[in-house]
C-alpha cells in the first residue's frame, strides 16, 4: 500500500509536469505571432548598384552570406542560380553578401567565372553581417517575406525543395 508521502510525491511530479507543459505551450502561443523584421540595410553591389532592403518590400528576398573559399557556399551556388532563374521574373530578389575577409578580387572573379545572375555585395566592414545578427558561420541564408519579416534563416546549406515551397507561397499569396 502506498504511503501518503508517496501519493503526494506522485501528485507533485504530475502537477510539475503539467505546469512545465503549460509554460512551454504558452511561450509557443505567445511567440507564434512575433516576426523579426529584416534590417533596413543598403547594399552596394560589385557593379556599384545600391540596393535598399526597404525598397524591396512587397517581394520575397533572399540574402545569402558566403565566401569564395567556403565549400558549403560553393555547393549552394547552383541552387541559388536555380532559384533566381526560376523565380526572379515572378518577383524574387536575391543578394549574395561576400564576407568581410573575402578578397574583393576573388568575389568579382568567381561571379564572372560562375556567371552568377543575382546581385553580389561586398561586406568590407562586416556591417551587413552585424545587422543580420552577427553572421559568422557560413553559408547563412535569410528568406525575407514580402512584409519585411525574416521568414527563414538557415546556417549551412538550405533545403532547395523547402525554399522553393516558401518562395512559391509568397509569390502566390
Amino acid at each position: 500500500m502506498e504511503s501518503a508521502t508517496q501519493t503526494l510525491m506522485k501528485i507533485y511530479k504530475w502537477l510539475s509536469g503539467l505546469l512545465l507543459l503549460t509554460l512551454i505551450c504558452s511561450a509557443i502561443w505567445v511567440n507564434r505571432g512575433l516576426a523579426i523584421s529584416a534590417p533596413d540595410d543598403i547594399f552596394t553591389t560589385i557593379t556599384g548598384k545600391k540596393i535598399a532592403l526597404k525598397a524591396l518590400r512587397g517581394k520575397p528576398v533572399i540574402v545569402a552570406f558566403w565566401a569564395t573559399d567556403c565549400p558549403g557556399c560553393i555547393k549552394e551556388i547552383p541552387h541559388l542560380i536555380d532559384l533566381y532563374q526560376q523565380y526572379h521574373k515572378q518577383g524574387l530578389e536575391m543578394i549574395a553578401v561576400a564576407m568581410y575577409y573575402d578578397p574583393p578580387s576573388h568575389v568579382v572573379e568567381m561571379s564572372k567565372t560562375d556567371g552568377l545572375p543575382y546581385d553580389i555585395a561586398l561586406d568590407l566592414q562586416a556591417e551587413h553581417a552585424r545587422a543580420f545578427g552577427d553572421v559568422q558561420l557560413i553559408p547563412r541564408t535569410f528568406l525575407i517575406a514580402p512584409d519585411g519579416s525574416i521568414d527563414l534563416q538557415i546556417t549551412g546549406t538550405f533545403d532547395l525543395a523547402e525554399m522553393k515551397t516558401r518562395i512559391e507561397n509568397f509569390i502566390k499569396g
